[in-house]
């Protein structure tokens, strides 16, 4: 058995290891495994509580000639039959104003797209279905032929975005005008017309992996990332987003590995983080996340780029939720992967007063997200885990692994566990850092940690219990075992002597039968 002090030596394990591994995961996660996880994660919580995947158009774009919608246009308390009416209606005078030609037409089509569009944009009553079945995808198609005025396809495409915003049968429904949406972003257009294809594209990679599959394959991502580079705000932001939608965790990383390699996308990453502009500085840290979640060398460009310290930088300044959010977990997903990042964020930082504050947050994501990035950091060398062991943020932990919601406990208890121990890079258990391991016990963490033990997720009693065996190992005079009986750990242990989990099974009845055989109790 090892000795039970600790020596000050780094962390041995690869970057390709998950850094809690020091800790002895049962379930050994590599690093890839676990920032897809969490991505997703990330991403549903995203998608169901902060930002939505889609979003439907309502206002027009900053810089058309149309400044507001006209008061008086939509009459809100109609049957909803008058305006399921009104919008079959609007789709037959699309379908009648390219029938006919002579003076007049060109207005004639731009009112019929301004009527259904207006329609697609009210909140009250969802109209996509209607015109859908009327027939204005074809019929939208046809408006956005090459040759178009820029304010018929702006028009167009403002229709198509809010079908695309839809329920997801209705979002399928725009596979026809998927190409010439893409032709619309390129350089000939002008940057309304691009803006808005973006934000349909957008909304069609909101929906799920088999249409990001589908836009990749038409060649979306290029173009997109052109817009990026845009001089105006709202048009860099709205590419960015359907940047950051139509990378995300899909079936595979493909498309955050080929976007990585596009000329220029890191530079442009790194203009939109230094601009003042928060909005924009939100859409690019969700690009972050998922090129960070999904591309070894998408991690490997950007942590020897200036991106970390404009995160940090965020971190420190901000106080946005939704911009904290994906800074804090593309920090996460960087220091998870690459054990140059954590020197990088404690240098930047000269300490983690950034990750404690998100950590004291009211906001249970950002709780989860800094208590997952320290146990990264503390998962690295001593000096890492004196640092964040002799700052405010150990009695914080102790008091979310005590009565936080269980995603939190979760990860606050990584944190602390890895406070604890130095991994020996072998099958030897790790060494102790008995002062840590003392004053987490003493401050009141162990009866969270028992209540882990409890869980009926098999991987967190698992860490539950690996905690048990630092105390009852590791305390000192032998008193682990007794602080264990009095917290109730033998009954929370004894529950697993029958568990149809082998691995759990035998590491539990081992600790039982080690610390409480025969002779416990005959020495006092």
């Amino acid at each position: 058995m090892a000795d039970d002090s600790a020596s000050p030596s780094p962390s041995s394990a690869s970057p390709l290891q998950h850094h809690r591994e020091a800790l002895k995961s049962s379930v050994r996660n590599t690093a890839a495994s676990r920032r897809r996880e969490q991505a997703i994660a990330i991403g549903k919580e995203r998608r169901e509580a902060l930002i939505r995947a889609k979003r439907v158009c309502r206002a027009p774009i900053s810089g058309s000639d149309e400044a507001e919608m006209e008061e008086g246009d939509m009459v809100v308390d109609e049957e909803k039959a008058c305006l399921e009416a009104k919008t079959a209606h609007a789709v037959e005078e699309l379908k009648s104003a390219l029938s006919i030609q002579g003076k007049g037409v060109q207005k004639k089509k731009i009112e019929a797209l301004r009527d259904l569009r207006r329609l697609l944009s009210q909140p009250e009553v969802p109209l996509v279905d209607t015109a859908i079945k009327a027939g204005a995808v074809p019929l939208l198609v046809q408006y956005l032929s090459f040759g178009s005025s820029d304010e018929q396809l702006l028009e167009a495409a403002w229709c198509l975005t809010n079908i695309a915003a839809g329920e997801p049968e209705e979002t399928k429904s725009l596979l026809p005008a998927l190409p010439l949406l893409i032709a619309h972003l390129g350089e000939k257009s002008s940057t309304l017309v691009a803006e808005q294809c973006a934000w349909a594209i957008g909304n069609v990679a909101g929906e799920g992996a088999e249409l990001r599959s589908t836009l990749l394959a038409q060649g979306a991502l290029r173009p997109l990332t052109r817009l990026m580079f845009s001089s105006k705000g709202s048009t860099a932001r709205t590419a960015a987003w359907a940047m950051s939608n139509l990378i995300k965790v899909g079936p595979d990383p493909k498309a955050a590995n080929e976007l990585i390699t596009i000329d220029g996308v890191l530079n442009a990453i790194i203009a939109s983080l230094e601009k003042e502009d928060e909005e924009l500085a939100t859409e690019v840290a969700w690009v972050v996340v998922y090129l960070s979640a999904l591309s070894d060398r998408g991690i490997s460009l950007i942590v020897r780029s200036s991106v970390p310290q404009l995160l940090i930088g965020r971190l420190f300044s901000s106080e946005n939720l939704q911009l904290l959010i994906p800074v804090l977990r593309g920090l996460g997903n960087l220091i998870a992967a690459d054990d140059y990042m954590v020197d990088s964020v404690l240098t930047v930082g000269n300490n983690i007063i950034g990750l404690i504050k998100c950590l004291k947050s009211d906001n249970r994501v950002l709780r989860k997200e800094s208590s997952w990035a320290l146990s990264n950091i503390a998962a690295g060398s001593f000096e890492h885990k004196k640092l964040i062991f002799a700052s405010e943020a150990t009695p914080v932990l102790i008091r979310l692994v005590t009565s936080a919601q269980f995603d939190i406990r979760r990860e606050a208890a990584y944190t602390l566990g890895n406070l604890c121990v130095v991994p020996t890079g072998n099958c030897e258990l790790p060494k102790i850092i008995v002062e840590h391991l003392v004053a987490i016990v003493d401050g009141g963490a162990l009866p969270g940690f028992i209540h882990l033990v409890r869980s009926a997720d098999v991987d967190t009693a698992g860490l539950g219990l690996q905690f048990l065996e630092l105390v009852m190992r590791g305390y000192p005079n032998k008193q682990g075992p007794k602080l264990v009986e009095m917290e109730d750990g033998i009954e929370a242990m004894e529950r697993f002597q029958f568990h149809e989990n082998e691995q759990m099974r035998n590491m539990a009845n081992g600790l039982v039968d080690e610390y409480f055989g025969e002779d416990y109790g005959l020495d006092e």
